[in-house]
C-alpha cells in the first residue's frame, strides 16, 4: 500500500496511536466485569484487586506471568504516580482518591502462551453534607439484650497490608463520636470486630470503622460505614434445599426451568441474596427476552415446624443449546452467616432405546445387588482394592508432605481437656496407625520442636500433613459447666476401651495441675487447639485443600452437638465421623480392661493382642479408609476415577 495515499496515511496514524497509548486489543480470555464494586470518597485510599491470579484461571505457581493495568477512560497503561497511584501486581492502589478516578480499570495477565483480562470498577461518591460516615453503607443486625459483634468490611485491605508487613490501626466511630476501646460497653476484638455488651434499641446507629496506614510514603485511611439495627429478630445460616448436587438430563432444543430453593430459619426479614452462577459467572439477566435468565427472588414465610422464610429464584432457558450441557449450574445464598451453595449438572437426554423386559429386569437386579453389597461392605472392598492394586494410586511420597496425618486434640489445661483423650491420642492411636499400619503421624504433644512458636508449629505441620484427625468428646468444644455431668460418665467408657498407662514418663498431665484462668461465662479453646481447629476448618471448608477426619470418642447427644462450633457440625453432617464408641460393647470394654492389666505386667510387646488395638477392628478399618492411600503409580497429569475410591 502506498503510505503517501490518504488511506495509507490514516492507517499509519492509527497504528502509531495504538503504539503510543500502550493499549492493544488482544484475543484474551475475557472474565468481564467483576461483580463486586469498590466504593470510595475523595481523599480516601482505595484498592482494586484482580482475581485473575488464581488456580481457577491458570497454574500461576508454575507458569511465569506479568500483570498490566489499564485505565479504560484513556486506554492508557497504569503506572506508579508519586502520591497518587501505586501498581503492585494484581493490586492497584489509589493513594488519594479524586472524583476523576471514578471508572473502570482493566487487568491483563499475560503468560508465554495466553492472556486473560478482567475489568474492575471504582465508584467514587461525594460525602453527604452534614453526615458522618460513608454514603454507601453495609447492613448488619444485632440481637437485643445480649452481646453481639459488628464486623468491619475492610478485611481485604487488612489481609493485603499483612502480606506487605505494613502496620496499621483501626478506629471505630458511632455516628461522629469516636469509640474508645474498653470504655463502656464497647471492646475492640480480632482486628476487625467491635463487641457491644448489653444491646439496647438506642444502640441502633451508623458505625464507621477507619483503617489508617502508610503506603508508598503516603499516610492515609479508608473507611466503611455499617447501618446497625438492634432487633429481637434473629437469622440462622441459610440452607440450600434445591438443587442438591444432582445430574439432570434434558432434551436439546426444549425449554428448561430449575428452581433454587433456600430456607432461612429466622424471625423477621433475612438479609439473604440468592443468585445463580455458571463457570463462576453470575447470571444477572431477569428479562424473558434473554435466552438464559432468572426470575426475581421470591419470599414465602413459614411458622411450623420451623419459623422462617423460603427464598426461591428460578433459572430458565427458553431453548437449550449444545453449549448449555455438561456444565455445573450453582445456586449460592449470600448472607453474613455464610455462603452455602449447591449445584446441578445439565446433561443431554439419552437416546430412546427400548430394551427387552427380561434384560432390563436382570440388569436392574444385578445393579441393586451390586449397590447393596457395595454400601454394606464399602470399606472392606476399597481397602482390599487398595491393597491388591496399589499401582492405580499415586505415590504419596512425592507430594512434598511429611506426615500422613496431624492429630489434633484438646491439650492439657484447655477447656474440654481429658486425660483419657490424651492417652488415646498419644498411645492407642500411634500404636495402631504407626506400629501396625505403618503411617507417619504428627502428634503435637509428642513431636513439637522445643521452643517453636505455637502459630508456626500448627500452621507448618498441618500444611505438611495429608490428613487432620480431629479427636473430640462431648466436652471438647463446650464449657465444662455445660458438659461436666455427661462427660464424666462418658470419659469412663473411653478409659475402659483405650486406657494405656504411661509408665515411661508420659507427657499427660492431670487437670488438677492446671490453674483456672477465667471464671467468666465466655467459653474458649486453648490457643493451640483454636489454631488447629480454625486452620483445619479453613482448609477443609473454604480452600478444600485438606481432608479433616472427625474421630468421635464418645456418643454425642443432639443437645451436646448443638453446642459445637458451626464448622464442626457442618463437617460432621456433610461427611460423618469415625465413631470409636460404636465398635465397643460393654462386654468388650470389660475384657479390654481386664486384658490391659495383663499387658501392664507383660510389657508393651503384647499390646497388639488387645481386641481394641487390632487393625481388623471395624473402627481401625474406617480409619485406614480415610487415611492416605499408599500407591505405587508415578504422578501424571491425567486422573482416573479409581483415585476417588
Amino acid at each position: 500500500m502506498d503510505l503517501r495515499s490518504p488511506l495509507g496515511s490514516l492507517l499509519l496514524f492509527l497504528g502509531l496511536c495504538g503504539i503510543c497509548t500502550g493499549f492493544v486489543q488482544e484475543n484474551c480470555t475475557n472474565y468481564k466485569l467483576q461483580f463486586e464494586r469498590v466504593f470510595s470518597v475523595p481523599g480516601d485510599i482505595a484498592m482494586l484487586n484482580s482475581t485473575l491470579v488464581s488456580s481457577d484461571v491458570f497454574n500461576f505457581t508454575a507458569v511465569p506471568y506479568n500483570i498490566t493495568w489499564y485505565d479504560l477512560k484513556t486506554d492508557r497503561e497504569m503506572s506508579d504516580q508519586i502520591g497518587r497511584i501505586m501498581v503492585r501486581g494484581e493490586t492497584l492502589w489509589f493513594l488519594n482518591v479524586t472524583m476523576e478516578d471514578d471508572g473502570e480499570y482493566e487487568t491483563i495477565v499475560r503468560t508465554p502462551t495466553w492472556c486473560y483480562r478482567q475489568v474492575s470498577k471504582l465508584v467514587v461518591d461525594r460525602p453527604v453534607a452534614g453526615e458522618c460516615g460513608r454514603p454507601k453503607k453495609a447492613g448488619q443486625t444485632l440481637s437485643m439484650g445480649g452481646t453481639d459483634t459488628l464486623s468491619c468490611p475492610l478485611k481485604e485491605y487488612i489481609n493485603k497490608l499483612d502480606s506487605y508487613k505494613i502496620t496499621y490501626s483501626i478506629k471505630w466511630y458511632k455516628g461522629c463520636d469516636p469509640i474508645v476501646d474498653g470504655i463502656g460497653k464497647y471492646t475492640y476484638r480480632d482486628k476487625t470486630k467491635l463487641k457491644i455488651d448489653g444491646l439496647e434499641p438506642q444502640n441502633s446507629s451508623a458505625y464507621t470503622c477507619t483503617l489508617t496506614f502508610t503506603l508508598g510514603g503516603i499516610t492515609g485511611s479508608v473507611s466503611e460505614t455499617i447501618d446497625a439495627w438492634v432487633k429481637e429478630d434473629y437469622c440462622l445460616a441459610p440452607e440450600v434445599h434445591e438443587p442438591a448436587n444432582e445430574i439432570i438430563k434434558a432434551k436439546m432444543g426444549s425449554s428448561f426451568t430449575k428452581r433454587c430453593l433456600v430456607f432461612v430459619q429466622c424471625a423477621g426479614k433475612p438479609f439473604v441474596d440468592v443468585v445463580w452462577l455458571v463457570k463462576n459467572d453470575f447470571i444477572l439477566n431477569t428479562h424473558s427476552s434473554n435466552r438464559v435468565y432468572t426470575s426475581e427472588q421470591s419470599l414465602r414465610r413459614q411458622d411450623a415446624p420451623r419459623k422462617g422464610v423460603w427464598l426461591e429464584r428460578l433459572l430458565m432457558f427458553s431453548e437449550l443449546r449444545e453449549e448449555d450441557f455438561h456444565l455445573n449450574y450453582t445456586c449460592r445464598a449470600y448472607s453474613d452467616r455464610g455462603l452455602p451453595e449447591e449445584y446441578f449438572t445439565l446433561l443431554p437426554e439419552d437416546p430412546n432405546i427400548i430394551f427387552p423386559g427380561c434384560m432390563f429386569g436382570g440388569v436392574m437386579v444385578v445393579f441393586i445387588i451390586s449397590v447393596t453389597i457395595y454400601y454394606l461392605f464399602k470399606v472392606d472392598i476399597i481397602l482390599w482394592f487398595r491393597r491388591t492394586f496399589p499401582v492405580f494410586y499415586t505415590n504419596k511420597d512425592l507430594d512434598g508432605k511429611l506426615y500422613d496425618a496431624y492429630v489434633a486434640y484438646p491439650p492439657p489445661c484447655a477447656e474440654g481437656y481429658s486425660k483419657e483423650v490424651e492417652i488415646f491420642a498419644m498411645k492407642t492411636l500411634p500404636q495402631v496407625l504407626e506400629k501396625a499400619c505403618g503411617y507417619k503421624v504428627f502428634i503435637a504433644g509428642r513431636d513439637c520442636l522445643p521452643g517453636q512458636a505455637i502459630v508456626n508449629s500448627v500452621e507448618d505441620n498441618i500444611q505438611a500433613s495429608r490428613r487432620l484427625l480431629l479427636l473430640y468428646t462431648a466436652s471438647t468444644f463446650t464449657s465444662k459447666r455445660h458438659t461436666s455431668s455427661t462427660s464424666s460418665n462418658n470419659n469412663n467408657n473411653i478409659t475402659k476401651s483405650s486406657n494405656i498407662n504411661d509408665n515411661t514418663g508420659s507427657k499427660t498431665r492431670d487437670d488438677s495441675n492446671c490453674m483456672s484462668s477465667d471464671d467468666s461465662e465466655d467459653v474458649y479453646l486453648d490457643t493451640r487447639q483454636q489454631l488447629e481447629c480454625v486452620a483445619a476448618m479453613h482448609r477443609a471448608l473454604l480452600e478444600g485443600s485438606l481432608k479433616v477426619v472427625l474421630v468421635e470418642l464418645e456418643e454425642i447427644t443432639p443437645a451436646q452437638m448443638a453446642l459445637f462450633p458451626e464448622s464442626v457440625r457442618h463437617l460432621r453432617k456433610k461427611q460423618g465421623a469415625v465413631c470409636w464408641w460404636k465398635n465397643l460393647r460393654q462386654r468388650q470394654r470389660w475384657r479390654t480392661c481386664m486384658r490391659w492389666r495383663e499387658v501392664e505386667e507383660k510389657g508393651e510387646q503384647d499390646m497388639p493382642s488387645l481386641p481394641s488395638l487390632s487393625p481388623s477392628l471395624r473402627f481401625w478399618k474406617e480409619m485406614r479408609y480415610h487415611m492416605p492411600v499408599r500407591g505405587k503409580r508415578a504422578v501424571h497429569p491425567e486422573k482416573t476415577a479409581l483415585l476417588n475410591l
